[in-house]
């Protein structure tokens, strides 16, 4: 097993882009995120897109994706952090044996700022991240007007 890292320099191809997009799709638990979303936030990591780009780390076990998870910059310091991990999520068949731990510490020394993520609060992943770290001090609270 090997972490591949993607960034604005060492640049995803889009048939990357569009195996990550079908990986975080099928394997993403407790989340209802459309293709298309995922697929804009790998864009916006790559820059791809106008954006201040981001990170994506793979996990690959014989060429085959395991693991992978997505960080954006946001350029939002000093008021929200300046990193969302957007994304993160392990193949069904590979859970609980530290796939998502390893993906997590890979990626939190490439990012400058804050690290923020939105979790579900019924998440079973919330300990993965509380060991990690990170804390829950606010409570986001979104007014949802494309419904």
């Amino acid at each position: 097993m090997h972490i591949k890292t993607f960034d604005a320099f060492t640049r995803m191809s889009f048939l990357n882009i569009n195996r990550i997009t079908n990986f975080l799709h099928k394997h993403l638990e407790d989340s209802d995120e459309s293709a298309s979303a995922i697929r804009k936030s790998l864009l916006y990591s790559a820059k791809e897109i106008p954006s201040l780009g981001g990170y994506v780390f793979v996990m690959e076990e014989k060429e085959v994706i395991i693991g992978a998870t997505v960080i954006n910059k946001t350029g939002m310091s000093e008021y929200q952090s300046e990193n969302l991990l957007a994304y993160v999520a392990v193949h069904k068949e590979h859970r609980n044996k530290g796939i998502a731990t390893k993906l997590i510490e890979k990626a939190i020394p490439y990012c400058t700022g804050n690290i923020a993520l939105n979790i579900n609060k019924e998440n079973n992943a919330i300990n993965l991240f509380e060991k990690r770290g990170f804390t829950s001090e606010k409570i986001q609270m979104t007014l949802d007007k494309i419904k």
